[in-house]
């Protein structure tokens, strides 16, 4: 239903569910600031729901029939759950799809070095940032290095209280008379976002001595050698723990928000509903923020290959049978859209842009300018989700990302859609999307997981 505030209309056993799905998902994004760090948890929420690992079932010959509830991981980036509902699956499911990467820093492969006595590592960023963000911050490290003979090192630096940090600097306001004259998004060059991770020397070295003292460092307590670097993946994230926001606690910031403030309430409802009639699918991707590609993107085949899987498991497997599934399914792409910000009020349409405290929001399109690159949700598709989310009393608003000619984005909703299922982009209205810290309400989070498990109740 459409209403002007979701917070007018909560009783009180509203507001302890809504408090309690808050508080979880406070512990989902402290946990998870990666998508392996995600995967990881999503994982141990299925297997708590007698979800069990569709590669084991593979693996032993087991047959798959309604009722039986599974999940996949790829490379540990992806993963998909399956609950196979008492409809015949070759007549379509009902899909929630949600992306788990964020934007952040990379560090390079070859990244440390030493200047002048100061030691750093090497970056690149990955997906859309405001570099000057990053700048000051304190970050902390999270990844994993591989070693040559397959061993992991899992790395999570910066997160504990007694944890360092790791800084960028940034040149004091006295001596930045030309770098105040520069646009914004050339003030802070991309290579100039190298992160300060040493200043003491190691006694006895008299060439790089503070990068010696970081090697040995590493060596002592991770086993690390600076090749290692050549086969790790360590993302650079903003340090510290997601809070209750404003004086009122009304809404959580946090980093990773976008997508995870999705990903987080799409897994809830999945596994709250035992017992679905139609089939339901919850799909939980990597790479979505820079463009959908490669092997854990939702451009990957791998959706499709464990469809395939599946098919054959339950002993009906044709590539026919497969397309129909795709086709006949339904699908909400849960993506954040961008909350209306009175701050900056004349980069929007006021009448068509979420609000915060205003629901689920629906992007009928989304694309930039001209619908460029746009899934776009037919009008019956619309009509049967209206009546779904108002049967359900889930508060809902309708959305686009800014004025017609101040910019866009993109989901992975357009990626489904070639499938020919129906289609349409909804999530929680987010303040600041892209920013090391974002903001939401709880009131949206809440009626985003209202939201979902309607729509695999009903769909």
């Amino acid at each position: 239903m459409i209403h002007d505030n979701a917070w007018t209309i909560y009783s009180a056993e509203d507001l302890e569910k809504l408090e309690k799905l808050s508080a979880d998902y406070i512990g989902f994004l402290n946990n998870g600031k990666t998508e392996r760090e995600c995967v990881a948890q999503l994982v141990e929420m299925a297997k708590g729901k007698g979800y069990r690992d569709l590669a084991e079932i593979i693996a032993n010959d087991e047959k798959l029939a309604s009722g039986d509830k599974v999940y996949a991981v790829n490379m540990d980036k992806m993963v998909m759950m399956v609950n196979i509902g008492e409809d015949i699956i070759r007549d379509g499911m009902n899909i929630l799809g949600a992306h788990i990467d964020s934007p952040r820093l990379d560090i390079k492969q070859n990244p440390l070095y030493e200047s002048d006595e100061l030691a750093y590592f090497d970056t690149h960023y990955y997906g859309g940032i405001k570099k000057y963000q990053y700048v000051t911050m304190p970050l902390a490290l999270h990844g994993v290095v591989v070693k040559t003979d397959g061993t992991k090192v899992r790395i999570c630096i910066g997160e504990k209280d007694d944890d360092p940090v790791f800084i960028i600097s940034d040149i004091l306001i006295h001596l930045a008379e030309e770098q105040m004259k520069k646009v914004v998004s050339t003030a802070i060059e991309g290579e100039s976002l190298d992160i300060l991770v040493g200043s003491k020397p190691l006694k006895g070295k008299d060439k790089d001595a503070v990068k010696e003292f970081i090697l040995d460092l590493l060596k002592k307590e991770y086993d690390i050698e600076e090749d290692d670097f050549i086969s790790a993946e360590i993302e650079a994230v903003p340090a510290g723990r997601a809070k209750e926001a404003g004086f009122d606690r009304s809404m959580i910031a946090g980093y990773g928000q976008d997508d995870r403030c999705c990903a987080y309430p799409s897994a809830a409802a999945m596994l709250d509903v035992a017992d679905p009639k139609k089939t339901s699918c919850g799909l939980f991707v990597d790479k979505e923020e820079i463009g959908s590609v490669g092997a854990t993107s939702m451009e990957s085949h791998f959706f499709e290959d464990m469809m395939r899987e599946i098919l054959d498991r339950m002993g009906i497997y044709s590539e026919l049978n497969l397309a129909r599934c795709l086709r006949n399914s339904r699908m909400l792409s849960s993506d954040v859209s961008a909350a209306y910000d009175p701050l900056y009020a004349d980069r929007f349409e006021k009448k068509n842009t979420a609000k915060l405290g205003h629901g689920l929001a629906f992007n009928k399109y989304t694309g930039a300018r001209g619908k460029s690159g746009a899934n776009d949700a037919n009008p019956e598709y619309l009509g049967i989700i209206r009546q779904v989310l108002d049967k359900h009393d889930v508060v809902y608003q309708t959305s686009e990302l800014g004025k017609v000619d101040a910019g866009g984005g993109g989901t992975i909703a357009y990626i489904l859609s070639l499938y020919g299922m129906q289609v349409v982009d909804c999530g929680v209205p987010v303040l600041s999307m892209h920013a090391p810290w974002e903001t939401i309400s709880k009131s949206d989070l809440y009626e985003a997981y209202k939201g979902y498990k309607a729509f695999l109740i009903e769909c």
